[in-house]
């Protein structure tokens, strides 16, 4: 019974430690590595709060009580990086796949959330 609970707890929590295992990186990059970027911003700036940014949205998205708030946060910056793939003609179908991967793991974890209230 015990391991059961263990290892549905795992499945839960494995897509978020994935995500932000995405996001936490990138984030610290920005922070660290502002003035190396090749980005559409060149200002480094413009950077480190964006990567300030991402780090607290990923704790807020790690946070249960503010799961729904760093889910939006996370997926309004990966709907940015959409827009700007699209206007540089990169790829971005997998930035898209992200957008969907992060709500579908907030939905995994709370599902509760995203039902209306009554």
């Amino acid at each position: 019974m015990k391991t059961n609970k263990i290892l549905k707890t795992t499945l839960i929590w494995l897509p978020s430690v994935i995500i932000t295992l995405f996001f936490i990186p990138n984030a610290l990059n920005k922070i660290f590595h502002s003035n190396q970027m090749d980005k559409i911003v060149a200002n480094s700036t413009v950077m480190i709060i964006t990567g300030i940014f991402l780090l607290i949205a990923s704790v807020l998205f790690l946070y249960n009580k503010t799961i729904l708030i760093g889910t939006a946060f996370l997926a309004l910056y990966m709907t940015l990086i959409v827009f700007i793939h699209m206007y540089k003609g990169k790829p971005y179908e997998v930035t898209i796949l992200i957008i969907m991967a992060t709500i579908f793991a907030a939905y995994i974890r709370k599902p509760q959330v995203f039902y209306p209230k009554k």
